[in-house]
């Protein structure tokens, strides 16, 4: 049956955006098609469409289910791509999480859950 989901962001610069998600987030580059960018970093796989309205990246997110959700911040928040409020964090609903907007303006959750 189901087997996983890919997140598909907007993307408003192709070159700007594979720089991104390289050089800032540590994503390995796969493939592009008529501006269509594939991009993975361990288990994940993440899709952006080209597109021309910032106002779309603006109002478009995700949510990455992580571990060593510290290790993961301490490379982050250095670059500056932590939202002003997504510093890491521990929720009510026992998960651990913060933020990062990313080149387009598209809004990324990456999230822990905690031990009982």
């Amino acid at each position: 049956m189901i087997k996983s989901a890919v997140p598909i962001l907007a993307s408003l610069n192709e070159d700007e955006t594979i720089r991104f998600y390289n050089e800032k987030l540590g994503f390995t580059f796969y493939s592009t098609w008529e501006g269509y960018l594939i991009l993975g970093r361990d288990k994940i796989i993440l899709h952006l469409w080209p597109c021309k309205d910032p106002e779309i990246a603006k109002h478009t997110s995700c949510y990455f289910n992580v571990t060593d959700i510290d290790k993961l911040y301490a490379e982050y928040e250095p670059l500056g791509i932590v939202h002003p409020n997504g510093k890491l964090q521990e929720m009510p609903w026992k998960i651990k999480q913060f933020s990062i907007l990313d080149n387009n303006g598209n809004l990324i959750h990456f999230a822990e859950e905690l031990a009982s």
